[in-house]
């Protein structure tokens, strides 16, 4: 099997750095939920503290408000620690535990144990 590196988002690091972006432009986080049309503004508190993440939409609309490229949005995690197998036939599930992303997404991931062994 061919294991290649698993794309991650650090979250909280991604909720900080919409953040920063948001206060650089002088956007207030009203200005924000007034853009998106949200009648209260937790869904942006969330998205700065890292419990989720904007919708794929959202996510682009926020890009073009802050101009940035959702590159410049998005933080990855230290990648090396995750992979995912590539394999023909369907994944095994008692080896790759399911973890819903926050767009509801399944996404089948393990934690590379020489990742573990080479921290240590």
């Amino acid at each position: 099997m061919d294991r290649k590196a698993f794309p991650v988002i650090d979250m909280g690091a991604t909720g900080a750095n919409i953040r920063r972006l948001r206060l650089e432009r002088g956007l207030s986080v009203r200005d924000l939920q007034a853009f998106f049309g949200f009648e209260e503004p937790q869904a942006i508190y969330k998205w700065q503290r890292g419990e989720s993440l904007p919708t794929v939409d959202n996510l682009y609309a926020l890009g073009t408000l802050l101009e940035v490229p959702l590159e410049q949005i998005l933080i990855p995690a230290a990648a090396h620690r995750y992979a995912i197998e590539q394999q023909a036939g369907a994944c095994c599930s008692i080896c790759f535990p399911a973890i819903p992303d926050t767009a509801g997404v399944r996404v089948r991931i393990r934690q590379l144990r020489f990742a573990l062994e080479g921290a240590a």
